[in-house]
This record gives C-alpha cells, structure tokens and sequence, in this order.
C-alpha cells in the first residue's frame, strides 16, 4: 500500500465542490483505513472560485492552471471536473505528467476525442496509472439495491425500463448561455443528464445495442450573455446581448438492450420547470418491479408477485445497513438515518482511492474510460436517431461491457 495518495480537482463549478468535500470525506468511510490522503490544490481558471473551494474544503493551496497541477510533485490523483470540450487536453496532459485521473461524464464532447482519451489509458495503465469515469449515479444504495434484486433472480428476467431525469436549470430564459447551451445537437440535456439515464438503465437491464425515435426540442431558442464570470444558478449582470441556443433542451428515445427483448424508454429535459433534479427509473421483471426516485432517494419502491393481488402492489423499502454501500458508508449509519446524493461522490471517491493504494477489500471499480467511450457512443446513436426523423441506429459492440451489472455498483 502506498503511504500517501495527494488529491487536486481541476474545475471548482458545482460538481467541482462535490469532488473536492468528497476527496475530505471519503478517507473516513468503510474499511480498511486509507493511507493519509493529502488535500493538495483547487485549480479553477477563475481565481476568485479556487482560491475560496480551496479554503472551504481544506486544501493546501489554489492553482489557476491545470498544468501547474500536472507538474506538482505533491499531486498524485486529479478530479477532472471541467467543461466537456476540456476533458481530452487536460486528462491526457495529466496521464502523461504521472497522475492518476477521474474525469466526469460524459468523457468528452465528442467520439473522436473520447476515443483517443480511453488509448492514452490504456497506454497509461501500462505504466501503472488509474484512469476512470464517474458513473455516479451506480453509487445509490437504492440503484445498487435494485441491481441485486435483479441479479440474484428475486425481480427475475427483465421485461422494460422506463426512465426519465427531469431537470429545470434552463427553463427560465433569462438564465445566461454558457458551455452546456452551445454545441451540436445531442449535446445539451442529452449529454448532461441523458448520459447518466443512460448508465443507470443498463446497470439494470444490460448493455444497450440499437436505439431508436429519437427526438430532439429546443424550447428556450435564446439566451442572454453574462457580463462576467457566471456559476450555475446565480444571479450575475447581463451585456444586453442575447445568443442563439446550439443544443437540445429536451430529448427521448427508445433503447433496445442485449436480450433483445428487452426495451426502455428514456426521457430527459433542462427545462422541465419544478423538477430540479427529477432522475427517476422503474425496471419491471417477470416476478415483480422496483422503483427509485432522486427526490426520495433513501428508499426504494418494490413490488413482488408473490406477495399476492390482494396484498401486491408496491411498498415502501427504507434503505439502511443491509443494503448496498450504507453500512461503514455513512458516520452514522444505522436504519431510517437517511441518505444523499452527495454521499455519491464520496463512494465513488473511496472506490478510487482504494484502487490507486492498493486495498485488499476494495470497493467495486468506477467506470473505465472504454465503458465511458460506450456512454456516448448510445448518446451519438441517439443523436443520429433524430437526425433521421427517429430510425433505428445500431449502437457500436468494441466496447459494450460484457455484463453492465458485474462492473461497479
């Protein structure tokens, strides 16, 4: 085992912040214990945002950029938490300077540069270095929960997913355009959120193999221009100037997985007003279903055949130590305490951390960058779909994961 592991996270926007409290919280968590995990540096190219993430969160210092990461001998693991048109410059500048990388989803914006980011790690994994996606949402105990019940035959076979993550940060038109609002269709609601919809139904039902009736709306067609720096979700001056809206702010599409017979459909929206962080996903199987919500997420709804039609029907499951990664998860981590989604990325931090030092006992992998390069080949399938008026679009087999629910939880 390794005798310390130093952290940085390059972005300090909102998912920035969770990376950095969850690199501080995660040491604490399950056993066995970690080496000591330095809190090295917050690195965001708007100094004022680094400066007071790093003070907030307990780091050492704040840097303005990513290459002053690279270069630092103290850094041994990188959050790469930045716009996604960012992430093939950065994650391969770091691969090369040594570290050990996690990059947020979806792993770039675009195939090729995804693509050419999974070749640098496996080059990199020759050379000993971890290079990972997060899939965060396999981190819920009730996602993680269902999958078991999938898995060990009590749901039984799969028959159909229905999924839909329904968010509101873009439904009022005076929220300033940034990098989310610009790009090629595809990638606004459907990279953002869409591609975790995405993991998170094959976690359930498999690899996804063709999709189809894609469908794209862009509701809000203009946005106005921030007079300055602008974080997700604050009030900031406007220019006058108002821009045209690139991407999608509404997007669905059909989904066949490996059993062909198995199907879903998925939706998802930025501008579903009312619903911010709507993500709800219901798998239903041959001798039941389950249900898991965002906005309830310590619990799960479950319904089994064999309770009989006139005591069927769904139930309330509170989640607590008997279910997946509650147990040594949580400071206090008895039934009925509750949960969140920030505890996410403190799981999906321990699994890292347990893999770049070494642990006997690991937590389950996070996702590879090749299952990363299979996100967005469905989100292009899906794009493609549209583009064709919603035919059918076979999804590319080099790097379909052989069995989506053996990989992390």
């Amino acid at each position: 085992m390794v005798d310390s592991i130093g952290v940085a996270v390059i972005g300090a926007g909102m998912a920035g912040k969770a990376h950095a409290a969850a690199w501080r919280n995660a040491p604490s968590l399950f056993a066995p214990t970690l080496p000591p995990v330095r809190l090295v540096s917050v690195c965001d190219a708007y100094e004022p945002v680094a400066e007071e993430s790093a003070r907030r969160f307990g780091y050492e210092r704040h840097d303005t950029d990513w290459r002053a990461v690279a270069a630092a001998d103290d850094v041994d693991v990188v959050s790469v938490v930045v716009a996604n048109h960012l992430h093939r410059e950065v994650v391969e500048g770091l691969l090369d300077a040594g570290k050990h990388v996690l990059c947020e989803k979806p792993l770039s914006d675009s195939l090729e540069d995804a693509r050419a980011m999974a070749e640098a790690a496996r080059r990199a994994a020759g050379r000993g270095l971890v290079a990972r996606t997060g899939f965060t949402y396999r981190r819920a105990p009730g996602l993680a929960a269902i999958a078991e019940l999938v898995g060990d035959g009590t749901l039984g076979r799969v028959l159909h997913v229905s999924g839909r993550y329904w968010t509101d940060y873009g439904a009022s038109p005076d929220v300033p355009t940034s990098w989310r609002f610009t790009g090629a269709p595809g990638t606004g609601a459907l990279a953002d959120v869409g591609s975790h919809l995405t993991y998170v139904a094959e976690f359930l039902a498999g690899p996804v193999v063709s999709v189809s009736g894609g469908t794209f709306t862009t509701a809000v067609t203009e946005r106005p221009v921030a007079a300055g720096f602008a974080l997700r979700g604050q009030d900031v001056p406007l220019t006058g100037e108002r821009v045209a809206v690139e991407n999608d702010d509404y997007a669905t599409f059909s989904a066949r997985f490996a059993d062909g017979s198995v199907v879903g459909s998925l939706e998802v929206s930025r501008v579903a007003t009312s619903h911010p962080n709507g993500l709800v996903v219901e798998v239903f199987c041959e001798h039941g279903a389950a249900r898991w919500d965002q906005e309830r997420p310590s619990e799960i709804g479950l319904a089994l055949q064999a309770d009989g039609s006139r005591t069927g029907g769904y139930r309330q499951v509170v989640l607590g130590p008997d279910h997946p990664y509650v147990a040594g998860g949580m400071a206090m981590d008895a039934p009925g305490v509750g949960w969140g989604q920030n505890q996410m990325f403190e799981y999906q931090a321990r699994a890292f951390l347990d893999e770049v030092a070494g642990v006997a006992d690991p937590l389950p992998r996070n996702a590879t960058f090749d299952d990363g390069v299979h996100n967005m080949e469905v989100l292009d399938a899906v794009a493609r779909s549209a583009a064709d008026g919603g035919t059918a679009v076979t999804v590319p087999t080099s790097t379909v994961p052989t069995s989506t629910q053996e990989q992390d939880a």
